[in-house]
């Protein structure tokens, strides 16, 4: 399974860009491409523009390849085509958000193994209190991900099939994402305990 982490936003709401926000030791999203290089998954696409992914500590370092978006202006459509061009067609693909830190390695491999257990068409991670990322898609889904424009269209083609998804539960709360400086903040305290 390759795990594409989609770390490409414009960071409108916020004002600057949330790839490089500092979190412990390296940023934001080099936290979330870290939880995935420690997963069980056997690679790791990280999209991202090349002008971010300079100033982000270690990333490209790893075991994790960096690719740009496909083109600027399809929102997150664009870093999702670009994933599945470096991720290839022989393996399902699981989806992760560059700005969700609390997608750690447990809910990885739990997503992992909970969309092994039947191999559905895709799986959406159900959480305590809502539904959330990461998301698993079987390669028979590739083709319509790789139609999908603009922002939110993964969550549009979930609604669409909901016959196709399977819903694999993690017993702890939907973690949150950072899209405005409360998120940041609210972020960096929840995180505290285990930052170096």
């Amino acid at each position: 399974m390759v795990g594409i982490v989609l770390g490409a936003g414009s960071s409108r709401r916020l004002g600057r860009p949330k790839q490089t926000l500092p979190l412990g030791d390296t940023t934001l999203l080099g936290w979330v491409v870290r939880a995935a290089e420690r997963s069980s998954l056997e690679r790791v696409v990280v999209v991202v523009p090349s002008d971010l992914a300079t100033a982000i500590p270690g990333l490209g370092a790893g075991s994790a390849e960096v690719v740009p978006p496909a083109e600027r202006g399809d929102g997150c459509s664009a870093s999702l085509r670009a994933g599945l061009t470096a991720a290839g067609d022989g393996d399902p693909v699981m989806l992760l958000l560059g700005d969700m830190p609390g997608v750690d390695t447990a809910v990885i491999d739990a997503a992992r193994a909970g969309w092994e257990r039947d191999r559905p068409w895709a799986a959406v991670t159900a959480y305590e209190d809502a539904l959330g990322h990461p998301f698993v898609f079987s390669t028979t889904a590739f083709p319509a991900l790789a139609s999908l424009h603009g922002d939110k269209a993964v969550w549009k083609l979930l609604d669409r099939y909901p016959e196709r998804i399977a819903r694999v539960p993690i017993p702890r709360p939907r973690p949150a994402d950072v899209d405005t400086e409360d998120d940041y903040t609210a972020v960096r305290a929840a995180f505290a305990g285990e930052l170096p």
